[in-house]
Formats: structure tokens, sequence, C-alpha cells
């Protein structure tokens, strides 16, 4: 679980309604039609903008922003610093019985221990690496949406308010309620927007380039360890992938 997330998304709503409580009219706040129109406006608006199963599919994505877990670069390195061991002492079969946690390393291991030419592991890996990039940003790109037009169908209610309101003036009391009614749809749109959709997009961007650069390392790693590299060069080539401070906490422990 990640906390980050969890924590940020229920403390900026929390900040939000107890705002809302502490002003003493919690039900001014509630308005049915203005929740029709933002919450039923931007659903059928971003369908329109996505087919149905990829529109679907990003709330089982939006799980990586609460539920991801990320690699430890150093943990993979030192694994394939293991591998690579391994590999010169009794060459790349001996990898086939070598188990790991992470699945695209796993599969690596296995298009090397079989033998494949180092063109091909790549091909595959890069590939799948591609693939699983673009299969996330599929999600992240629906709630982008959603932040985009979640605003837009407030703005829409409030007009639609202002246009209902201005139509109905022979009662000057009923003026100001019925404009903090117009406003509400403005007001849920903002927070579509701001405080869930468009933070959950961001989050699974991170998710995403976090994802990228850990394959890739391993992917620079087998693509080594078939080259035949010496484990300590493999080792300080694979380190350029990881911030100073963590490249210093490896050469110390080393």
């Amino acid at each position: 679980m990640d906390l980050a997330t969890l924590i940020g998304l229920l403390g900026a709503l929390g900040v939000i309604i107890t705002a809302i409580v502490l002003g003493g009219s919690t039900g001014t706040f509630v308005n049915v039609p203005s929740i029709l129109i933002v919450m039923g406006g931007t659903v059928m608006a971003s369908l329109i903008k996505f087919p149905l199963g990829q529109f679907l599919g990003a709330f089982k994505v939006a799980g990586r922003a609460f539920s991801y877990k990320s690699e430890d670069p150093m943990k993979l390195i030192d694994q394939t610093v293991e591998l690579a061991q391994v590999a010169r002492k009794e060459g790349l079969l001996a990898l086939e019985g070598y188990e790991v946690d992470n699945p695209f390393l796993q599969q690596g291991i296995q298009l090397v221990a079989d033998g494949h030419e180092p063109e091909f592991v790549k091909k595959v890996l890069a590939q799948e690496i591609d693939l699983s990039i673009s299969r996330n940003e599929q999600g992240e790109n629906v709630f982008r949406a959603i932040g985009d037009v979640a605003p837009a169908m407030g703005m829409i209610g409030t007009l639609i308010g202002l246009v209902q309101m201005l139509t109905n003036m022979d009662d000057p009391k009923a003026i100001g309620p019925a404009m903090a009614v117009a406003l509400l749809t403005t007001l849920y749109g903002a927070i579509i927007a701001n405080a869930i959709a468009l933070p959950i997009a961001d989050k699974l961007a991170n998710r995403n380039a976090e994802e990228e650069v850990s394959r890739t390392l391993i992917l620079e790693g087998l693509l080594s360890i078939q080259e035949g590299l010496n484990p300590r060069l493999i080792s300080e080539l694979l380190k350029t992938y990881l911030p100073g401070k963590q490249r210093a906490e490896m050469d110390k422990a080393a």
C-alpha cells in the first residue's frame, strides 16, 4: 500500500469536508442535480474519448497508484551481478534454474538460458517494455481526461443554474440560494479534477517512469551477461541508473 497516495487523497478530501462542516451549512453543499450533471456528464463525455474497455480498465490500472510496489534498483543490480557470476563460472545454461521474484527479470533469464541471440532477447524485452508502458499510459490518459472534463461540466452546470435563476427573478429572496446551487457544480468539478483525477494520473505517470527505469536496467544487465562482461564491469554499468546517494551506498557496501 502506498501511504502517500492514500494519505494525500483522504487528506485533501478531509480538509475540504472539514471546511464545509466548520462553516455550519453542510446541507447547502449537497445538491443532487448538480452531482448528476458533473458526475454523469464527466463519465459520458470521457466515454466519447475512449473505448469502453479502455475506460473501465483505467480504474483497474488506478490500483497501481495505491498498491504498486516499487522495485529496489540496488536489489536488481545485486541480482544481475549474481547472475553474471553464475554465467561466468558455469555458462549461460546454468541460469535456467535461477528463480527471482521479478517476472520481467525471470522472463529475461529464461530467454538468455534458452540460448537466444542477444538481438532477439533485446527485441523481445524492449517490446515488452514498450507495450507495458503503453498499457499503463492508457489508464493515465483516462484520468487526465476526467480531470479535463470535470471542471468543464461544472461550468456547464453553473451556466444552466444561472439561466434558470435569471428566468425566475420574481422572487428576490430566491436569488441568493439559487446562485449558491449554481456554483456548486463548479465546486464539484474542481474537486473531482484537482483532488482525485489529476493527482491519480500524475502518480500513475510516476509509477510508469519507475517501471521503465527498472526494466531498462534489467535489459541492460542481461545483454551485458550475454556479452560475457566481467561482473564488476556490469555492476559499474548498472550503477549509472542510480542517483548519487545510492551509488555511494553501493560503493561503501562493496
